[in-house]
Parts: structure tokens; C-alpha cells; sequence
């Protein structure tokens, strides 16, 4: 049972309807049906926690003289990346096994799990993962040079790896995108939410982004589920790539899974505060300008600005 902090008594009574207020809260907690399922079945969702701890031995596997340890050897070196992934991916297995049944209980209305069958698909999955580290390593090789290179007040690439958001954040994303690929969409979210919670950074796992993407600041920056962004892409803080409109079904439900968000092509600066929405294209090499808000695609090597854009949505009587 769990303890009351000591901060937490109090020698007076209560004043209001405590047995009124547990059987409400019974009550709602019924309505979710959430509370009744089994108890086994509630021990096999993922945890947060181990999640987040995943991704630091993920990370200090990809950088283990950053965070991993100091003074290692060529050989030593090896060996801390080896124990730590083995580590690190026995722990992922385990939280696959338990995000892939507990979807297969959710879904089953109280059928039996094939338990081996999903303990073999996870641990497929994790291998398959593990084949991607690599790639993953050398997509965020790109970013950190890109963040090094595009900032001048970068005095190391070992500063930005310890102190940018944004490559935090798209550390992060890197493998939370190969768990959504994986169709791990739960896993995906958990990591994702991790960064935006500690960088205010909020990449959805879907979104699909090339390499030696810079996220300079960062603050309040915004990338959808279906956004492509293309290689060499730098945006800054408060920048939206979002969806227009949100469609509903004839009952009502919002239509899932349309491609509603921004493409971005090759090499484009979104400058602070621009908000782009829609399935729109921003032709390579254009650069928005800072608090920009664009519903329209864009030719390549586009410049916008404030008050072009201000000017163009009131043309004619747009925009009024």
C-alpha cells in the first residue's frame, strides 16, 4: 500500500464527501473500461520509464564518448558499445513484447494471446532495428555538423551534441521514426514525447526528415505526422509545419491517415515564428521569412517575407 508523505497529513477531518468522490471517480474510471480488464493484462503495457532509459543506452551506444564514459581505448571503446547495446536492446525487447500484446489483448475483447508468437515478432523487430543503429549514427553525424557549421556561436561539436535542443530532439526522433516505420507506434510516441517534454521540441514520429537538419533554438517548434523535410533544411524557434483542415467522416470521426503536411525540399530556412499548413510544397533553396504564415506551395528559390505575404492574402479582397 502506498505510504502519505509525512507532508501530506493533516490532524484535521475532511470536510467534504470523500466516499461520494471515490465512487464518482469508480464510476468514470468504468466508463473508460479501463479499470476492469484483467491485471495481467494491465502489467503488460510499456513503461515510460524504461523506455526513457532505453534511449539514454541507445544514445551512449551511438555517442560513447559523450555519454558514455571518458578514456577509452580503440578496444575498450568496442567493448562499452557491445555490452551496452546488448543491454540495452534485451530491455527494448522486453518493452516491444509488452506494447505488441498488450495492442493484441486491446484488440482480442478478452481473447488468449499467442504469448510465444509475440515474444518471437519482437524480437525480430528489435533486430531489425538494431541493423538500422548505423544509418542512424551517420544521419545525426550530418545533423551535428549542420548544426556546428550553421551556428556561429558553436564553439564545438562536442557543445552541441551536449547542449543544442535541437539535437536532442532529433536524436530522439531518429529512433522514435524507426519504431513508427515498425509499425511500434506507441513505443514511437513515448520517445517522441520524451524530447518535446525536455526540449519543447514537438516532432511527431512519422514525420519524415532528411539529413544535416538544423534546429537552431528550437523552442516551440512543430513538425507533423505526415511532413517531409529534405535534405539540409534549417528552421528556427516557433516555426509550425502543420495541417490546414481537418476533415471528418460522415459520423463525425476525423479522418486519419491523409498526408496534410508540409513538404519541405532540399536546402530551405524557415526563419522564427513561420507557420506553413497543408499539403504544400516550399521549393528547394526558398527561404520564410520570420512570422510568415503560408497556406501555398512555392516554386524553388523563393523568398518570403512578412509583408509579401500580408500583401498577397489581401490582394483583390483575399484574406478579408
Amino acid at each position: 500500500m502506498t505510504r502519505m508523505p509525512d507532508d501530506l497529513k493533516f490532524e484535521k477531518p475532511s470536510t467534504w464527501d470523500l466516499v461520494a468522490l471515490v465512487a464518482q471517480l469508480r464510476n468514470a474510471r468504468s466508463s473508460l473500461g479501463d479499470w476492469r480488464r484483467d491485471e495481467a493484462e494491465r502489467r503488460q503495457r510499456p513503461s515510460r520509464d524504461a523506455l526513457v532509459s532505453i534511449v539514454k543506452g541507445l544514445r551512449a551506444a551511438l555517442f560513447p564518448s559523450h555519454f558514455g564514459g571518458s578514456d577509452f581505448t580503440e578496444t575498450s571503446v568496442d567493448y562499452f558499445v557491445g555490452n551496452m547495446l546488448d543491454v540495452t536492446l534485451r530491455a527494448l525487447e522486453e518493452q516491444v513484447r509488452r506494447g505488441l500484446r498488450y495492442s493484441r489483448l486491446s484488440k482480442s475483447a478478452g481473447k488468449t494471446v499467442d504469448d510465444a508468437a509475440v515474444s518471437d515478432e519482437a524480437h525480430e523487430l528489435v533486430r531489425v532495428f538494431a541493423t538500422s543503429l548505423p544509418n542512424i549514427r551517420s544521419a545525426l553525424e550530418q545533423d551535428i555538423r549542420a548544426a556546428y557549421e550553421g551556428d556561429p556561436a558553436a564553439q564545438s561539436r562536442s557543445e552541441v551534441i551536449y547542449c543544442y535542443p535541437g539535437i536532442t530532439a532529433i536524436i530522439h526522433h531518429r529512433l522514435a521514426h524507426e519504431f513508427y516505420r515498425l509499425g511500434l507506434t506507441l513505443l514511437a510516441r513515448v520517445v517522441a514525447e520524451t524530447a518535446h517534454s525536455s526540449t519543447g521540441i514537438d516532432i511527431h514520429p512519422g514525420a519524415r526528415i532528411g539529413r544535416s537538419f538544423f534546429i537552431d533554438h528550437g523552442t516551440g517548434v512543430v513538425i507533423g505526422e505526415t511532413a517531409i523535410i529534405g535534405d539540409r533544411v534549417r528552421i528556427y524557434q516557433g516555426v509550425t509545419l502543420g495541417a490546414r483542415n481537418l476533415p471528418k467522416d460522415a459520423q463525425g470521426v476525423l479522418v486519419k491517415g491523409r498526408e496534410r503536411h508540409p513538404i519541405i525540399e532540399d536546402d530551405v530556412v524557415i526563419y522564427a515564428g513561420a507557420t506553413i499548413l497543408g499539403r504544400v510544397t516550399i521549393g528547394q533553396g526558398s527561404v520564410i521569412g520570420g512570422n510568415v504564415w503560408l497556406t501555398r506551395s512555392l516554386p524553388p528559390n523563393s523568398h518570403v517575407t512578412q509583408a509579401q505575404a500580408r500583401s498577397e492574402d489581401f490582394e483583390g479582397g483575399a484574406g478579408i
